[in-house]
């Protein structure tokens, strides 16, 4: 055995903890004295996996052996696999030890191969030392001494110095042999195989089902899940490296096909080691009229798509995503988002958004506080209830009730109060207050929850729902098997797609009626101003008013309160403020704050006090029929009747608030009560007569029609000196045509009067038209249930 050479033509490829794999070679004969094993493309992975091609051959004779002192090999390679062929035959995973060098030349001329187990961790060590560590690694190293130690010879020869064999650890069974480290390898097939699945969209967990069922288990299989995950990464990342450069080149092609075309490379323009963005002329033109709500989505990087593209998308005036600009995602570090962050909104202007929606990140959290410090940040609360079910998978096969009592915890809480005295208990209930996850989302709850964000736009329509933005802007056109170089094409596909809609949602806007529900002139009003969509949402809180009672709770002459709750359900009521000077109204559920339309809580509270149409200051430009231009959005003050039905409830609480004041002072001593008793008469008496002179002095919400056309301010009241009337320097020309204005004027009166008579005879034929409908309808209904019968 001594004198015995065993040749081991060993290739290999890559440094690090290298394996080798072993197959029999059937072409081998038992009495061959050698055995070629060849080994190439070797890469390590970050996880500890080690891929190569699974071509080594040695004979079946050579497996039997056991290393011994003075056997020979032809290289250093040689000698370690050989060394590790032996070690998954025992059941250990191996490694390289230590080596020597030589003083003449620096070549190595000893190598130490030893068990993985050899040696104790260093706890000791600078980079951790001084460090918390947040995920410790377990423990794997004991002091084994197995090892075997070979040195060059003179004549070029690898001879066996020393070999320990005992082990002071179990030995792993055969059935467990491929999860060790040196020997986890994917073989040459098992590539071709798993390059083939991942091309046709599967993941890493349907392609090693795959694998299992093909080569009869998982001990046959040669690796773990995580090494395919790793080698497809590895792959992904390869492929990445060359998208690079075309993805640059069309950016490029772009930008000279249009200077408005935006992009940015962070780094170097001709070396993209970190992100890139860009956005098109319609991106940017379209950040100018929605750009108030944005979501950054990158749920692309981290869901089964795989791609580390992330898009800024928002809403429309039809309730569409729309696109903000795009960014490819190389470098994730808080400086990178920053930059990414930076160079987005200078793209958009310099102008910040109101709010910005993102996945639960803490990177991309911090990014966001130093770029935007003012804007509202918020975390997608849908990807939140996705990875609590990933989280806390055991709790919802445990308790089927859970997952029903975290929605009405989260989504049905009404107050900050209520949702913070229901969690406790939902935690407490199935013993959760020391998950941390659970604790993790919950020190963050101000930034998903619905009753922390409901009073910031995000241009929802309601507060539970999912933002339609997240990751639909591309859905249909990005898959598992979609890479950067078909992503381009993708890419100009679906904007063409997203800008058909849009115009598709024009037309049906600016050619077709909507079917009104109601006479209410409000409805009639909010189908001409909003866009289908938007109008069809509103006109869902209009006629949600007609099962809400509103009662005044309180009043001190300015605000009002109002209590509003559903017929029969007074446990639940919302509470709306109205204040009718200023025609400004808020609701304890604040929807009109959070989607920027008027909730059925406000509506009801108009409905009682006679505002029939709505007030221009809650009418928003983004979802009107007008998003797009330039055309301020006003009120039609030349509707005489809507102008009439609001400008009535104006004066009357006008008046009385005028009149609250003038008592208090006037009640403050015997000498002010006297004028102000004098004064009342006076006014009373001039009240009069412009009632009996109707048309005298038209007014316009409380206004004289001359000071409704200056800025605003009270009208001067006629001053009479003390030389007699004032009346007597005026002539008789001034007079005539003074009569001739108030006459027009009283003329202009009985047409608005006409006007609101017509108005007032078509609501009530309406009325009759629909009270018919209704009685033919139930004589329908009837003869049906006589021939039932």
């Amino acid at each position: 055995m001594e004198n015995e050479v065993i040749e081991f033509d060993i290739g290999i490829g890559g440094g690090g903890d290298e394996s080798v794999a072993i197959i029999d070679d059937e072409d081998l004969t038992d009495d061959s004295p050698t055995a070629g094993i060849n080994l190439g493309g070797m890469t390590g992975s970050g996880s500890g996996g080690f891929f190569m091609d699974n071509s080594s051959y040695v004979s079946q004779r050579d497996l039997d052996l056991e290393p011994c002192e003075g056997m020979e090999f032809e290289s250093e390679e040689a000698a370690k696999g050989f060394y590790n062929s032996y070690a998954r035959r025992v059941g250990f995973s191996t490694r390289v030890s230590s080596s020597r060098r030589s003083r003449k030349d620096g070549a190595i001329i000893q190598r130490s191969f030893v068990c993985a187990k050899e040696g104790f961790r260093n706890l000791n060590e600078k980079r951790t030392k001084y460090r918390e560590i947040k995920r410790p690694r377990t423990v794997t190293r004991v002091g084994c001494k197995a090892s075997m130690s070979v040195k060059i010879q003179d004549s070029g020869k690898w001879v066996v110095s020393t070999f320990v064999k005992e082990h002071n650890h179990e030995l792993v069974p055969p059935d467990q042999v491929h999860c060790l480290r040196s020997h986890r390898q994917i073989s040459g097939p098992a590539k071709t195989l798993i390059d083939t699945l991942q091309a046709a969209g599967m993941g890493p967990r349907r392609i090693m089902s795959a694998l299992i069922k093909e080569y009869g288990g998982i001990s046959k299989v040669g690796f773990t899940e995580v090494d395919c995950r790793n080698y497809m990464r590895n792959n992904r990342q390869r492929s990445l490296e060359g998208d690079i450069q075309f993805l640059l080149d069309y950016l490029r092609q772009m930008h000279a096909d249009n200077p408005s075309f935006f992009y940015a490379v962070q780094g170097d323009d001709e070396q993209c080691t970190g992100n890139v963005f860009w956005a098109d002329a319609k991106a940017r033109e379209n950040y100018m009229y929605f750009g108030d709500t944005v979501t950054f989505d990158t749920t692309y990087r981290s869901n089964r798509y795989r791609l580390p593209f992330a898009p800024f998308t928002g809403i429309n005036h039809h309730g569409q995503p729309v696109l903000f600009g795009c960014a490819f995602l190389l470098n994730e570090t808080e400086s990178s988002f920053v930059w990414l962050f930076k160079t987005w909104v200078s793209a958009m202007s310099g102008r910040p958004p109101v709010s910005i929606t993102t996945d639960h990140d803490t990177i991309i959290r911090s990014a966001i506080m130093h770029v935007f410090p003012d804007t509202r940040h918020r975390f997608c609360k849908w990807h939140i209830f996705k990875k609590c079910q990933e989280k806390l998978s055991h709790v919802f096969l445990q308790y089927p009730n859970f997952e029903a009592d975290f929605h009405k915890c989260v989504n049905l809480s009404d107050s900050v109060d209520e949702f913070e005295a229901c969690w406790l208990p939902l935690v407490d209930k199935y013993d959760l207050r020391d998950h941390e996850w659970l604790q993790a989302i919950y020190s963050s709850r101000r930034q998903w929850v619905p009753v922390y964000l409901r009073d910031t736009f995000f241009a929802e329509m309601s507060i539970t729902q999912r933002s339609d933005s997240m990751n639909s802007y591309f859905d249909g056109y990005v898959n598992a098997s979609t890479t950067l170089n078909q992503f381009v094409k993708l890419y100009e596909k679906a904007l063409e797609s997203r800008n058909e809609k849009e115009v598709k949602a024009d037309y049906d806007t600016m050619n077709t009626l909507p079917p009104l529900r109601t006479p209410s002139p409000m409805e009639k009003q909010a189908s001409e101003l909003y866009t289908r969509k938007i109008f069809l949402r509103f006109q869902e809180e209009l006629v949600g008013t007609l099962t809400l009672m509103a009662s005044k709770v309180e009043d001190d002459g300015e605000v009002t309160m109002y209590q509003v709750s559903k017929f029969g359900e007074d446990n639940k009521c919302y509470r709306v403020s109205f204040n009718v000077l200023e025609m400004r109204a808020t609701c304890s559920c604040c929807m009109f704050e959070f989607s920027g339309l008027l909730c059925r809580h406000v509506l009801a509270v108009f409905r009682v006090t006679n505002v029939l149409t709505l007030p221009s200051g809650y009418i928003l430009k983004r979802w009107t029929v007008n998003a797009k231009s330039s055309v301020i959005l006003e009120e039609r003050v030349n509707d005489a009747f809507s102008s009439y039905l609001e400008s009535h409830t104006v004066r009357y609480n006008t008046l009385r608030h005028e009149a609250f004041k003038f008592v208090e002072e006037g009640a403050e001593s015997v000498d002010t009560y006297n004028v102000a008793m004098a004064a009342l008469e006076e006014a009373a008496s001039k009240v009069s007569m412009a009632a009996k002179n109707e048309g005298r002095a038209v007014l316009i919400n409380g206004r004289s029609r001359d000071d409704s056309r200056s800025n605003g301010t009270l009208p001067k009241r006629n001053t009479v000196n003390h030389h007699g009337s004032s009346d007597q320097n005026i002539s008789e020309d001034e007079k005539d045509r003074k009569i001739e204005q108030l006459n027009n004027e009283l003329d202009c009166a009985r047409r608005k009067c006409e006007a609101y008579r017509n108005n007032l005879l078509s609501v009530l034929r309406d009325i009759e038209d629909h009270k018919q409908q209704l009685s033919l309808k139930v004589q329908i209904m009837r003869y049906s249930m006589k021939d039932c019968l």
